[in-house]
């Protein structure tokens, strides 16, 4: 393979940013951002530990379940999981986290970069109650920089686009685990837990 091991090389290969790319990076968060928080229902949070492994963490609520607490700070509330907590535990070594936030039919998206603490409770987990529950924790963000991403990845994905999707040939998250962690356990079973009732079960310890 042909590598890449200099910023040099890296810009004679790609080209450098045109002046109104650089422009785009932003400090805070703009009335446009809040607007796409509020719109967005999932996001993406990458994290880093002190030895620079890497995690990447999918996050959805209903529409808007990212909280702005200000021009400078965002809220993500934790739910229940699989209390393997990876995000966390490589946000007590490193703060850094970097977030891509997605509004479903957009092809662009929303990055936001900055410093992370894990908050146990506070006055504004009341705004992110969802079928009854409070959030067990959240990643609470100081932005330290924020940027809309263009829509090229989306679009030659055809992310959107239902025509492309094939997901039938796939095994279901039961054969998966039934493979990997639960060799024991009846297929049947697996099936059935992560049947319709899984979904009742989200908000659930």
């Amino acid at each position: 393979m042909d590598t890449i091991s200099s910023a040099d090389e890296l810009e004679e290969l790609i080209g450098l940013p045109l002046e109104r790319t650089r422009k785009k990076v932003r400090t805070s968060l703009s009335d446009f951002d809040r607007q796409w928080l509020a719109a967005s229902p999932f996001c993406v949070v990458s994290t880093t530990d002190a030895q620079g492994r890497v995690d990447a963490s999918p996050k959805g609520d209903p529409a808007g379940f990212i909280h702005v607490l200000d021009h400078q700070t965002i809220a993500i509330p934790e739910r229940p999981g699989n209390k393997l907590a990876f995000g966390f535990h490589n946000i007590l070594e490193n703060l850094n986290v970097g977030i891509l936030s997605v509004v479903p039919g957009r092809t662009d998206t929303l990055r936001i970069n900055g410093k992370a603490q894990i908050v146990r409770d506070a006055g504004f987990f009341d705004h992110m109650v969802v079928k009854g529950h409070r959030p067990r924790a959240a990643i609470v963000v100081t932005v330290d920089e924020v940027f809309t991403h263009c829509g090229k990845a989306f679009m030659r994905s055809g992310l959107w686009q239902p025509e492309t999707w094939e997901p039938e040939g796939l095994p279901s998250i039961a054969v998966l685990s039934k493979a990997y962690t639960q060799p024991e356990t009846p297929l049947e079973e697996l099936e059935s837990y992560y049947g319709p009732s899984y979904a009742e079960r989200m908000y659930r310890d």
